[in-house]
């Protein structure tokens, strides 16, 4: 594969995403095999993909970190190359996700053709939203039995208040899927014997083709002017015609063309290509970018490569990355030094010289630089908008079991840390305790220390991790903080209030007239949030509080900043006492697919379970439930689950807020705690 530069406008930046087992990663083998990139299909149940190349990976036949790729592919004569990350489906790394979304310029989004709209797939939809990413959408598998391309678009249109443009019609269904026909233009592509060919459209299709054809100039027509003009003066608009229009509205993130194949049995593909160079933005549709002009780079991905060390993801949206230079880490204001450019393909690495706009590298040499930095030219600093990582909802400990593996434990721990901000640690009375976002998550994170890093160590049963917060606003508590040891003391007097707030922390200062000096006002704030990371009921970390710091003395002598770190934490402490502290939970959303015979005892179950049942429905002959349910209530549901359905119930379940504990339940906590 040739490595020329090529024009940023030929250059497309994407992700693959989806729920888990909708087919993404078998889509992106396909993408690699028909763009030269792979000389064989890996497949996912053969555990030998060239993305999902980890050892858990492939055990699993699961995708668990995003891996990158560059491949080329030519439309209309011109070559493209796209960059392609192939994202994880499992909710419990959705931060996979989040944080490739804030990099990349378009995505394809990969639906079962069978189940249509799943949870993950929501999740990862807003989470395009939230970043205005444009997207394409790639209806799988409708080779199977229960596959209705059709009614996906619908599901797609409701669930996700998506304009869906029909660019592709299946021929065949479920065993009997041979193709698609291009409504664009008017052409059957089929792969019999698993070759490409190109046809008239059948004969017992034109009326479909027909109609919905009219469908989709009638959709463009109404946002697109250019198109309008055309159809209002009776004027049918040529291939090329749609091709632009949908690409300015695909861009805008007006409407979202739908396609639709089986990669599975390597239909479909091509035409899914041709529309990502066709549709999906190039980086100058996205923001101005230029080579000449100053550095600016987004730091999205920290990871471990065993050969080279500690590699870090970069997106350039400016300027040029240029090995051996100086950059500004804008967010520490930390010099660092560039070493060895990569371009990145899976677990494989080409050096380069330089990188330019638009590129995504991997970049060695990065000491101090983390997800969500930004990185620029020392002469214009510049911070890039980062992400915001969500707090853990289940933590489990985790015991060396020798002076040797609490060594390479803390080793471990800070690399895994660097790899993925989703995974946090603390101590809690000397014992090593790890939170993530799932079961699954902490099982692979235990799973890497011992592999990845050989410690060998006893892991506790997972546990929720709850939170604390107040309920009550406290207008006023007075502490001196006052020791006297024979030399200097310590003294350190302050009145502050809290009130609750919707999350995190806040705190605001409003010292008047010198009361303390300004040098010790950071020392009370240092106090109040070390105070936040153990609450007062179970210990648990606060959140939700904000402290005003509202008058103080100090002493000319004795007082200091430990003094008032010290004032500041046992102040906050007594104010959360009198502030109606109260016990928070992870409560996740929770949808179980389950065969009609079983559906009221699934409903009586979650019921049982402090669920609360927030709508039923149908999906491909089945019933589904969404609840809400207390993630503590959901430990061992998966064994349930099976148990109670013969085996044909499965469920999915993600995070969705904290929420006050009953009383009655939180004593139970409290007195674990």
């Amino acid at each position: 594969m040739t490595t020329t530069r090529l024009a940023l406008t030929n250059v497309r930046n994407i992700g693959i995403m989806a729920h888990i087992d909708a087919g993404k990663t078998t889509t992106a083998e396909r993408i690699l095999f028909y763009t030269g990139v792979s000389h064989r299909i890996g497949e996912v149940h053969d555990g030998n993909t060239a993305l999902d190349y980890t050892k858990q990976e492939r055990d699993r036949g699961i995708t668990i970190t995003s891996a990158a790729t560059t491949c080329r592919w030519t439309v209309d004569g011109a070559e493209h190359t796209i960059n392609l990350i192939d994202t994880p489906g499992h909710v419990d790394f959705t931060i996979e996700v989040e944080r490739c979304l804030r990099v990349l310029d378009g995505a394809v989004t990969v639906f079962d053709g069978v189940a249509g709209v799943e949870p993950q797939s929501e999740t990862v939809w807003r989470q395009a939203d939230r970043y205005g990413v444009p997207r394409i959408c790639f209806v799988n598998k409708l080779d199977r039995a229960g596959a209705d391309f059709l009614r996906c678009v619908d599901i797609i249109r409701e669930r996700l208040g998506a304009v869906p443009l029909v660019m592709q019609l299946p021929i065949g269904a479920e065993a009997g899927f041979a193709g698609v026909v291009d409504l664009v233009a008017g052409r059957a592509h089929l792969w019999p014997d698993g070759e490409h060919e190109v046809t008239g459209v059948p004969a017992d299709m034109a009326e479909d083709v027909r109609t919905w054809r009219s469908a989709l100039i009638e959709t463009v027509a109404e946002r697109d002017e250019r198109v309008m003009e055309l159809y209002v003066g009776g004027v049918e608009p040529s291939p090329e015609q749609l091709h632009a229009a949908i690409r300015r509205l695909t861009v805008a993130s007006e409407v979202t063309p739908v396609l639709c194949g089986s990669a599975f049995k390597n239909k479909g593909v091509q035409p899914l290509l041709d529309a990502v160079v066709r549709y999906l933005p190039a980086p100058p549709d996205v923001q101005e970018v230029s080579d000449e002009a100053p550095l600016s780079a987004l730091a999205f991905k920290i990871a471990s490569d065993r050969h080279l060390g500690r590699l870090t993801f970069v997106r350039i949206y400016t300027g040029r990355l240029v090995s051996g230079a100086p950059v500004l880490n804008s967010v520490k204001s930390r010099k660092e030094r560039i070493g060895k450019i990569y371009r990145v393909h899976a677990d494989t690495r080409e050096e380069i010289e330089s990188a330019g706009a638009g590129d995504i590298v991997a970049v060695m040499g990065l000491k101090q630089t983390t997800t969500g930095e930004t990185l620029c030219d020392d002469a214009h600093p510049v911070v890039l908008e980062s992400m915001d990582f969500p707090a853990p909802v289940i933590e489990v400990a985790i015991e060396p079991r020798s002076k040797g593996d609490r060594e390479k434990l803390g080793a471990a721990i800070q690399r895994l840390s660097e790899e993925d901000p989703s995974f946090q640690v603390r101590d809690e009375n000397g014992q090593t305790v790890i939170g993530g976002m799932g079961e699954l998550h902490l099982e692979i994170l235990t799973a890497r220390m011992k592999e990845d890093f050989h410690v060998e160590a006893n892991v506790g049963r997972p546990r929720v991790a709850y939170r604390e917060t107040v309920r009550a606003a406290v207008e006023r508590v007075d502490l001196t903080h006052r020791k006297q040891t024979g030399g200097k003391g310590q003294f350190a007097k302050v009145r502050i209030s809290v009130e609750p707030i919707e999350d995190g922390y806040e705190f605001v200062n409003r010292v008047t007239g010198g009361r303390i000096p300004k040098e010790f006002i950071p020392s009370v704030d240092a106090g109040c949030q070390e105070a936040m990371h153990t609450g007062v009921l179970a210990g648990y970390e606060m959140t939700g509080v904000r402290v005003t710091l509202l008058d103080g003395d100090f002493h000319p002598i004795d007082s200091s900043e430990l003094a008032f770190k010290i004032a500041g934490s046992l102040a906050f402490r007594e104010a959360v006492r009198r502030a109606s502290p109260v016990l928070l939970e992870p409560v996740m959303t929770v949808e179980v697919t389950t065969p009609e015979e079983y559906f009221g005892a699934v409903i009586g179950d979650l019921n049982a379970r402090r669920g609360r049942v927030e709508g039923t429905g149908e999906r491909a002959g089945a019933r589904i439930v969404d609840a809400l349910v207390p993630l503590a209530e959901m430990f061992g549901y998966v064994g349930h689950l099976r148990g109670a359905t013969s085996g044909r119930g499965v469920f999915t379940m993600r995070f969705a807020a904290y929420a006050e504990v009953p009383p009655a339940v939180a004593a139970t906590v409290g007195a674990a705690g």
